[in-house]
């Protein structure tokens, strides 16, 4: 067992110290982009400035003779332009498959000054963690790469679910994770096709009472899972992310979708259609009024201690601390956002 106080050293000679905290980053939205196509890649300098995360996509979506080409075309990506606060991410494709390590060696030893956070598929247990993280600092090393390049699992299979609080404790390089709600839909055997979102035939129904129509409703397939990821991930200082939603044609039931994440403590979801940019913008950024609120519980009780009353509601150290999730939040958008920054009166 690695004892505590080795936890934080670097894991090759000459690799980059692991980050202690994670860096400050607004994360609304991961964007898939798909780097094997020209015209995509042409519009990163203006898709760059939109959203919070470019992720260049190298595995699922993207055709198995055109792995290499995706490749490619993140370095190209990634050497070409500038993405200032935006995040640069790649994902790569699973250990097991025949690309995985050769995205690693060749992305890092391309473009691994640059880049922010790799994600990685199917993670079922710790011992992937460990894997990725030796070989993201020898590759740091040998490279010279100064800042160390985090690590992002995206939950999607049943022996993940099971290991989840391992995985999340398993290195420094952790960023946080993702759900993977179709991957581990058929991990499980679970009888839906939907990427993402409820099912009808997933309900409750009211107790019947006489001749009167008994009231149901559609439940969430995936909120127990979610649940255990974002337990397991803000209980490592880590951030917890929705997933795809994958009905373009439904943005309502996205933004509800979206909505249930925010409400239950993911930063963001992965945005993998134009139109759930905007969604994610408005959905992963506390209300105004809420953020009015809690402005005021602070300047009531500027230390956090002791308990006030504002507007009839008592107001004491458990709530002072809700208002500064809140208003913190705020302030990361409105430092990228004049507009919202405007609304929010900051």
């Amino acid at each position: 067992m690695k004892l505590p106080r080795r936890f934080y050293q670097p894991l090759a000679v000459g690799a980059p110290e692991p980050y202690r905290e994670l860096p400050v980053r607004l994360e609304r939205m991961i964007h898939f982009v798909p780097p094997h196509i020209e015209k995509v890649r042409a519009k990163i300098p203006e898709l760059a400035g939109q959203v919070d995360i470019v992720l260049g996509n190298l595995e699922d979506a993207i055709p198995a003779d055109a792995k290499i080409d995706a490749r490619r075309g993140f370095i190209a990506l990634a050497r070409d332009n500038e993405f200032g606060a935006t995040g640069l991410w790649t994902r790569v494709n699973a250990l097991n498959s025949p690309w995985g390590l050769d995205d690693l060696i060749e992305v890092v030893g391309e473009v691994g000054g640059k880049l922010d956070v790799v994600m990685l598929p199917k993670v079922e247990g710790p011992w992937d963690i460990h894997y990725i993280d030796q070989l993201l600092a020898q590759l740091e090393a040998k490279h010279g790469v100064k800042k160390p390049i985090l690590v992002h699992a995206i939950l999607e299979t049943a022996e993940g679910v099971k290991n989840v609080e391992a995985i999340a404790e398993a290195s420094p390089r952790m960023h946080g994770m993702s759900l993977g709600p179709a991957d581990l839909a058929a991990s499980r055997g679970m009888k839906t096709t939907r990427v993402g979102g409820g099912h009808p035939d997933y309900r409750v129904i009211a107790d019947p009472a006489g001749d009167a129509v008994r009231a149901s409703a559609q439940q969430d397939l995936w909120h127990y899972t979610l649940a255990r990821m974002i337990d397991a991930c803000l209980a490592n200082g880590l951030k917890a992310f929705y997933g795809p939603f994958g009905d373009f044609s439904d943005p309502l039931a996205c933004e509800v979708q979206f909505r249930n994440a925010f409400l239950m403590g993911c930063a963001g979801a992965w945005s993998l259609h134009p139109s759930q940019i905007a969604i994610a913008k408005k959905v992963f950024a506390p209300d105004p009024a809420e953020v009015a609120f809690a402005r005021r519980i602070l300047d009531a009780m500027p230390d956090g201690t002791g308990a006030v009353m504002i507007d009839g509601k008592m107001q004491d150290d458990a709530t002072w601390k809700q208002a500064r999730v809140i208003v913190y939040l705020a302030r990361l958008i409105a430092a990228k956002d004049p507009e919202q920054a405007r609304i929010y009166g900051l």
